[in-house]
């Protein structure tokens, strides 16, 4: 076990951009009321990233007191997010400490990063990205032979080229006997509906996902 995450609580502390309650906008915890903690800082620099505002910024912040704030919203469900959360090295340990405290907590991240060392107990929402976000070439592929029944990879497609891909590398990687599959559109890119029709076409064992907080309150913010 590393030093940080043998580190007492006091000496972890993490760049935050935003603490947050809000329904989840994604995944298969869409619509449940959660407490989301955005980390500052990512690596990647995709082409539809819809929270730029996290690369920078933020405020430096104590476990303690990331923890005793997302206990303030009285939620079991917690978000932690990005940027990507696991650029910070107190990311583990804040996951293994959210999960201590009793929430139900999932992990947003890249997939550009390695989530061997995510708790056990953290589902793991992982991005594999298509060639239309510009970084295909940061997918850290060893990730997938990781994903357990409990996590679910997410594919975020700008085109039918996205499409085709994504569909080779649910056939060649058999994705979908390991976790949930996630198809999604980029926001202004890709028709809601044409993504909904190929997936139906080709019978894909994938879930299609809209972003709920953009159809609620038009909110451009990743959730």
């Amino acid at each position: 076990m590393s030093a940080v995450e043998t580190a007492p609580a006091t000496a972890v502390r993490l760049r935050i951009t935003e603490i947050f309650a809000s329904l989840q906008g994604e995944s298969t915890r869409v619509g449940l009321p959660t407490v989301f903690v955005r980390l500052t800082g990512c690596p990647l620099r995709c082409t539809w990233c819809d929270t730029a505002y996290a690369f920078s910024g933020g405020e430096t912040r104590t476990l303690d007191d990331i923890l005793a704030e997302v206990a303030s919203h009285g939620l079991r469900h917690v978000c932690v997010t990005g940027g990507e959360p696991l650029a910070q090295k107190g990311c583990l340990p804040l996951l293994a400490a959210l999960c201590d405290a009793g929430h139900d907590v999932s992990l947003e991240t890249s997939g550009a990063l390695d989530i061997a060392g995510v708790d056990p107990r953290v589902s793991r929402i992982v991005d594999l990205k298509a060639p239309g976000s510009g970084e295909l070439a940061r997918n850290r592929w060893e990730n997938l032979a990781l994903l357990c029944a409990h996590d679910e990879l997410k594919f975020v497609l700008a085109d039918a080229a996205d499409y085709a891909w994504a569909r080779q590398q649910i056939a060649e990687h058999r994705l979908a006997e390991r976790c949930g599959v996630l198809l999604s559109p980029v926001a202004g890119a890709l028709d809601p509906a044409e993504l909904a029709g190929w997936i139906v076409r080709d019978r894909l064992p994938v879930r299609f996902q809209l972003q709920l907080h953009k159809i609620l309150w038009n909110d451009a913010r990743g959730r």
